[in-house]
């Protein structure tokens, strides 16, 4: 856990009376959502000196919209298993189509057009096949049991989720939008983020304001959720605490940046080193499980790629891994080894056939697995000093200077540099083999969590809620335009979907979108007296 001052709120609206602002929105300071005409409301209100939270209510429920099924189609590959795909090519979803009319049933076949982003997007995603349009789920659910007597599969959508450019013009919302923004001229608390008591557990937004003494926070980066992919809990990416790094980059994927200097968006890569008799040794990562990658863009012999891949998990089996206690109580199990330090950082133990075990209070571990086991137990003799170095680098290669202030979470895509939309969806992994992960992460609307600085150097906190019928949520091109809108210079897409919260005095303003309710989540952002 991790908390530290921060000088860095609020956006300016007038009249206010008891703390409390509500006004309609001019014209020409509406949220770029929908047709200018939509009704639009603020309210704002003073949560500590320096930071406000603005609750922004735009437009009403689309008399166009209605619930369909959207069909799942074959895969046209050799592969028998390939899946299948919501986004086919005009072949595979009039093959799906003609399925479903021999059935009985009539289907439509859509070309789906993506606005263009700064590396991605632009021209026709391909073909979806849709059956019905419905003003409640229960009678799109009701089709789509027809569907799958027919042999294939769906799901049922509301169509004021999609994201193509005539129905953001189109769609008259409603959206719900929320904004902590913290003005470093008032502003005398601290801005941080913390990931609770270790890495290795999720706590959800609210548990973690509650820990810290927190008057608001909001959710932060991605982490991983399934077992399979690491531990949960563990950031995806960089992460920075007190000036800790205790997780490597993503290379060259950006992160959220809070510093003596302010607030930025920067991009990272690193470099980590075990030092031990007659031998320097590259580290592959810190305080993961080896040989899972989550959103990958670790180092050449990953598989299958060492560019950013986001929601992937990579793998390799030869990896040199460092642990402190930030990790946890003990480290990953498994087959390996594991030299363990002291806080001086000499040689206590060797685990030389399997891997896993307590980490010494203040001091730290390093396992290896595959073949980077022998060279670590060569370089380890107990009695002797094992030296582990991690260095942070720039995006052109320069050690990052941390202090105990800087604090660093990662996210992606990029949506806002220099005061422009810039939405680098290629850059940062979101652009994979089949189009239909494309479309349900970036082109769909979805909740959406954005942090940046604005023109007067004031730091803000926005979480869109989605996945609901009274709020739709944004695609990542909306996200990149609403962050523009509060004149943000910079700003970054952090983790969203189930994982979007916002907390204030206690209470969780926005509505996440999982089932059970607000999700426990790696790492939050909070605002402290």
């Amino acid at each position: 856990m991790t908390l530290r001052r921060l000088g860095l709120s609020a956006l300016c609206l007038s009249l206010t009376l008891g703390g409390t602002t509500a006004v309609a929105t001019p014209p020409t300071q509406h949220l770029p959502l929908g047709p200018d005409n939509l009704t639009e409301t603020r309210d704002t209100r003073t949560l500590q000196p320096g930071v406000t939270l603005t609750t922004i209510v735009r437009g009403q429920t689309d008399t166009k919209a209605g619930w369909t099924v959207e069909i799942a189609i074959p895969s046209s590959s050799p592969d028998p298993d390939a899946p299948a795909a919501a986004i086919s090519d005009q072949a595979g979803a009039n093959k799906a189509a003609d399925k479903l009319r021999a059935a009985g049933l009539e289907p439509r076949v859509e070309d789906v057009p993506t606005p263009k982003l700064a590396d991605a997007g632009g021209g026709s995603l391909g073909y979806r096949v849709r059956l019905g349009l419905f003003a409640n789920k229960a009678d799109a659910d009701a089709l789509r049991t027809k569907v799958i007597a027919a042999g294939l599969s769906g799901s049922s959508i509301y169509t004021g989720w999609d994201g193509e450019p005539d129905d953001i013009a189109g769609s008259t919302g409603p959206w719900n939008v929320q904004v902590l923004t913290i003005d470093p001229k008032k502003f005398r608390g601290t801005l941080d983020a913390t990931y609770g008591s270790d890495i290795e557990q999720r706590e959800t937004t609210s548990t973690l304001a509650t820990l810290t003494g927190a008057t608001a926070a909001v959710n932060a980066g991605f982490f991983v959720l399934d077992p399979k992919s690491g531990a949960p809990g563990d950031p995806a990416g960089v992460g920075v605490y007190d000036g800790r790094l205790v997780s490597e980059p993503t290379n060259g994927r950006p992160a959220l940046v809070l510093g003596p200097g302010g607030t930025s968006v920067d991009r990272f890569t690193w470099r980590g080193t075990v030092q031990g008799v007659g031998a320097s040794l590259p580290l592959d990562g810190l305080n993961r499980v080896p040989g899972l990658i989550r959103n990958c863009g670790g180092t050449a012999d990953d598989v299958p790629t060492a560019k950013p891949m986001h929601d992937t998990t990579c793998t390799d089996a030869d990896e040199l891994i460092a642990f402190d206690e930030s990790y946890g109580v003990a480290t990953p199990s498994g087959p390996g080894a594991e030299v363990v330090l002291d806080r001086r950082g000499i040689v206590t133990t060797i685990r030389t056939t399997t891997r896993g075990g307590a980490i010494p209070e203040g001091g730290r571990t390093v396992q290896a697995t595959g073949n980077l086991v022998a060279p670590l137990l060569a370089a380890a003799r107990v009695g002797r000093p094992l030296t582990i170095r991690s260095t942070l680098l720039d995006d052109r290669g320069r050690p990052v200077p941390l202090s105990r202030r800087t604090t660093i979470v990662n996210g992606g895509p990029e949506l806002v540099r220099n005061g422009r939309v810039f939405a680098t969806a290629a850059a940062d992994g979101m652009v994979q083999d089949t189009p239909s992960f494309y479309y349900g992460w970036v082109h769909k609307r979805n909740p959406r969590t954005i942090a940046g600085v604005d023109d007067h150097g004031r730091t803000l906190l926005i979480t869109a809620d989605g996945r609901n019928v009274n709020s739709l949520g944004l695609s990542i091109s909306e996200a990149a335009a609403v962050a523009a809108s509060f004149h943000l210079t910079e700003a970054i897409n952090l983790d969203g979907g189930g994982s979007t919260t916002m907390v204030a005095n206690g209470k969780v303003l926005n509505a996440p979108s999982d089932a059970t309710g607000e999700r426990p989540v790696g790492d939050a952002l909070v605002i402290t007296k």
